[in-house]
């Protein structure tokens, strides 16, 4: 019998082998913890990069890749709720699908964005004169429109056999119906290769490429431009690599307990990755630090600008609007911390 709701627990539904109160608990609260840090922080991210930096190509890039992790923690009550109450899934058949669809969507559009960001970085490094005359903002948004088509088109089929049925104690459960359970073997290896192993690869030649070509000019402090990149890949891959060997060890070892809890484990794992690269941006990058700090500091005073302006003569409105124009001066619009430092000069 099957009770998932997406990834976070395993295929099979066993009561025996279902996950102890400790283990609910604790995958619960991680959960909440991406949950709280992911919608804070990538909702700050977004805004940051679409509305106080300068569009850039890197700015474009960070900006769906925030996207991506924003649309996902929004969805995650319902992937807590469902945990919280004994997998069971009081929202509708729709909802099944659409939750699944998302945290799949977000797998492979993150995973597609990395694999863009690394093909980009490679092409600026070794055609620099086409990456001055040909790469743009307008080309990385058309980009990023055919990495999110491609990115739907393959989470499609993860929702599309998603259902939902009662069962034990009017427990409904969010689950692969009859033809996706046929289908689920192959489901778990496109995942595998589309969303994990061909991204990989070609990561790895990008950066290899990258480095081979700046250990042949001889230029080592030309890679501060990818330190950021490299450790939101990083960061992505170790999250999400233990899933991965468990979802390939789960068609092997059906309904075994080690596997089943490994399951869960890792994708609480790879549930955190979601509110990881705010976390990131803040502790490499000095640009992306002070736009954190300006731009909160300016949502604080104008709060307090605004609660002041309720009880305030024109006098003070006059001086609140001049504190404002102060502020937004003071939040001048910049790259992306060293967007085209690396990407521009003769790599």
């Amino acid at each position: 019998m099957n009770y998932t709701t997406v990834t976070p627990t395993p295929q099979y539904y066993d009561y025996d082998s279902e996950p102890g109160h400790e283990m609910t608990i604790a995958t619960i609260m991680m959960y909440c913890l991406a949950f709280v840090l992911g919608t804070f922080g990538n909702g700050l991210v977004i805004w940051i990069t679409g509305f106080k930096m300068k569009k850039t190509v890197n700015t474009i890039w960070f900006l769906n890749l925030a996207v991506a992790d924003f649309l996902f923690t929004a969805f995650l009550p319902f992937t807590i709720a469902y945990t919280a109450m004994g997998f069971h899934w009081p929202f509708g058949r729709d909802m099944c699908r659409l939750n699944n669809f998302v945290i799949v969507l977000n797998m492979f559009a993150s995973i597609f964005l990395l694999t863009t960001i690394s093909l980009d970085r490679c092409l600026s490094v070794m055609a620099a004169v086409w990456a001055v005359n040909r790469r743009t903002p307008r080309r990385a948004e058309v980009a990023c429109l055919l990495v999110w088509v491609l990115a739907c088109c393959c989470s499609i089929p993860f929702a599309a056999y998603r259902d939902t049925k009662v069962y034990v104690n009017n427990t409904t459960v969010c689950y692969y119906n009859e033809s996706g359970l046929k289908a689920y073997d192959k489901l778990v290896l496109f995942r595998f290769f589309m969303g994990f192993l061909f991204p990989l690869i070609i990561i790895v030649c990008s950066y290899v490429a990258i480095g081979y070509r700046f250990h042949t000019i001889q230029r080592k402090k030309s890679l501060k431009p990818f330190r950021v990149i490299l450790a939101v890949i990083l960061t992505f891959f170790f999250c999400w690599v233990p899933f991965h060997i468990f979802q390939l060890l789960e068609l092997k070892f059906k309904g075994v307990d080690a596997v089943v809890h490994g399951v869960t484990i890792s994708a609480s794992l790879a549930f955190l990755n979601s509110c990881m690269n705010p976390i990131l941006y803040v502790c490499m990058c000095q640009d992306f630090r002070e736009k954190f700090r300006r731009s909160f500091l300016l949502v604080l005073e104008s709060a307090f600008l605004e609660e002041h302006l309720l009880s305030s003569t024109r006098r003070s409105t006059a001086h609140a609007d001049s504190l404002m124009q102060v502020h937004r001066k003071n939040t001048l619009v910049t790259d992306f911390p060293d967007e085209d430092n690396g990407a521009h000069e003769p790599l």
